[in-house]
């Protein structure tokens, strides 16, 4: 399996390019409507992907906007593929409705590099620390911790499908040091973690306090999604949801914060060595 389906994020994805293209060029949506005798309403659904767009009105709106046709080729085909099942609908009810949209461009992306300070990202986590992590965090009911378990579980299959998601990790000392459900659980995922750093198409490094200074020192964890038919966006979690950035200079700023991390922490191989240490630590 290689990239998932999921009609609701492919039409959030090709509203925010459609929108990138309005802004640039630069019009209003009054004025664009006119250019193209497209309703000013369905526009802005066009943009927000309330509903599902079109190949024809996605060609028009970008022709009005002056793209070039490689634009149109690209997101007119995106558009005949938002009919399709969405992969994670059996675990819809044990998740915030915030949080769809993510797992839904998630499931989309053909790369992802992820900063996390505090945990193991949730691709690389094994079932137990998954469910010590879902439990001790107190978000997601009781009832409902299995379940949501094994929805992360199915998200980390993305990592060993037949068209494999890349993933570049950079993960925080304290990340691996924390204490999950005792030392055996924490050993079991470091183990885990040091296996997944193996995969071709899996990178993980580790940013201890005396590698000094980053640009990613106010963030606890934000993640650069990349895809092969639109523009990357940038995503960053807050206590009750999300924060997208689609704007390419902010986009920009998430990526060389990325850049800044991949130079202070340490490398794939000595991440590798100090997770092993860390795993065969009592």
């Amino acid at each position: 399996m290689g990239p998932r389906t999921d009609p609701s994020a492919l039409r959030w994805l090709i509203g925010a390019e459609l929108g990138r293209y309005r802004r640039e060029s630069p019009m209003t949506l009054a004025e664009l409507a006119a250019r193209t005798g497209i309703g000013k309403p369905k526009l802005s659904h066009m943009e927000t992907g309330r509903y599902q767009q079109f190949p024809d009105d996605i060609a028009s709106v970008l022709r009005a906007c002056g793209a070039e046709q490689e634009a149109v080729d690209r997101l007119t085909a995106l558009a005949t593929r938002s009919d399709a099942k969405t992969w994670w609908a059996p675990w819809a009810a044990v998740m915030p409705d915030w949080f769809k949209t993510y797992v839904g461009l998630e499931g989309l992306a053909d790369s992802a590099f992820v900063f996390e300070s505090m945990v193991i990202p949730g691709l690389l986590q094994t079932e137990e620390y998954a469910q010590a992590l879902t439990l001790g965090t107190g978000f997601v009911r009781p009832d409902h911790a299995e379940r949501f378990v094994s929805f992360r579980q199915a998200r980390a299959r993305r990592l060993t499908d037949d068209e494999p998601l890349t993933l570049h990790a950079v993960i925080g000392e304290a990340a691996l040091r924390l204490r999950v459900n005792g030392d055996e659980t924490r050993r079991a995922q470091l183990t885990h973690l040091v296996d997944m750093s193996e995969l071709p198409n899996v990178t993980v490094q580790v940013l201890r306090p005396e590698d000094g200074p980053h640009s990613a020192t106010p963030l606890g964890k934000f993640v650069l999604l990349g895809f092969a038919h639109v523009r990357p966006i940038a995503y960053t979690e807050v206590l009750d949801g999300a924060v997208y950035v689609q704007d390419p200079d902010g986009v920009r700023t998430y990526s060389m914060v990325a850049d800044n991390l991949r130079q202070v922490a340490l490398s794939p191989t000595e991440s590798r060595a100090l997770i092993r240490e860390l795993a065969g630590a009592s």
